[in-house]
């Protein structure tokens, strides 16, 4: 994934610099430059359009629950995915520099952010303040020049918006991890090693016949392979289709997901493999399931 990168090859993602996904480019593409697009479109259009070579794109929360536009977009874009990461999603409560605790009564961030800060929240008698990102409100509360504003975002979005944090635990629950997925215009596929784990994602549609959805899945049951993700969500303007999101554990090159694949397809439309990737290390040391 990263060898196959030249060193100018910039990684997009949504939101301004400092935001949670700005933040795992660093971890996973330490070595690139950032290209911040103002929506998860954008940030997939300039890979699918060869402004940047790979998307860094948050799929899952564990408090906050699937990021729904997410899996709309992806069977609309001719991207694969080619890798995982697991990022440990740590909220700290910052201000301008000198301002102390108890001159705040304002705090700005995303809306998932303030709910996974709202015990803190109430408990400090803050009004909350919902934006579009983390680090968007980092850089507001920074040019804004007011005492009394406080933001919720990442220490990467204080120090880059020189900003001072008050709490750097201000999340209610720990162990808050976002999933992210890494597209690519191209397909990479790793080679098969029987010693590695693998995860594979596939798309599609059931056909309008009795029990689809169960005799397709079945295949997966008789041919020994793990389902860790199914996702299910209306398309189009019909409320009768729906399509389906799985994860699998498993490598394409295996003759086990082929056999699933394969039985899959007798029951199912428009079956897309969306990408094979090796299994990020969180998955074995977590026992991540969905």
């Amino acid at each position: 994934m990263l060898s196959s990168l030249p060193t100018d090859a910039a990684i997009a993602f949504q939101g301004h610099r400092g935001a949670y996904s700005h933040l795992a480019c660093q971890k996973v593409f330490p070595d690139h430059a950032v290209q911040p697009c103002t929506s998860f479109l954008d940030a997939m259009r300039a890979v699918e359009n060869g402004y940047a070579a790979r998307a860094m794109i948050p799929l899952e929360n564990s408090t906050a629950g699937r990021v729904e536009e997410i899996y709309r977009l992806i069977p609309e874009m001719k991207l694969h995915l080619v890798g995982e990461h697991f990022e440990p999603v740590n909220h700290c409560l910052m201000a301008l520099p000198g301002v102390s605790l108890d001159e705040l009564s304002t705090v700005a961030s995303h809306p998932q952010a303030l709910a996974q800060c709202a015990r803190h929240i109430e408990a400090a008698g803050f009004t909350a303040e919902a934006t579009l990102d983390t680090a968007g409100a980092a850089l507001a509360v920074s040019e804004g020049g007011d005492r009394s504003r406080g933001a919720i975002a990442s220490k990467l979005a204080a120090e880059l918006y020189g900003l001072t944090i008050l709490n750097d635990h201000f999340q209610d629950v720990t162990g808050n991890t976002t999933r992210f997925i890494i597209l690519s215009g191209t397909e990479v596929i790793p080679e098969f090693d029987p010693s590695r784990a693998y995860i594979t994602s596939i798309v599609f549609r059931v056909r309008n016949i009795p029990a689809a959805l169960y005799k397709g899945l079945g295949g997966f049951a008789t041919n020994g392979v793990n389902m860790v993700k199914l996702e299910s969500y209306i398309i189009g303007s019909s409320l009768s289709a729906s399509q389906f999101h799985v994860d699998i554990e498993g490598h394409v090159a295996q003759r086990s997901l082929q056999l699933a694949l394969e039985e899959l397809a007798f029951f199912a439309e428009d079956v897309r493999i969306l990408g094979t990737c090796e299994a990020h290390p969180f998955r074995a040391s977590h026992q991540f399931r969905d």
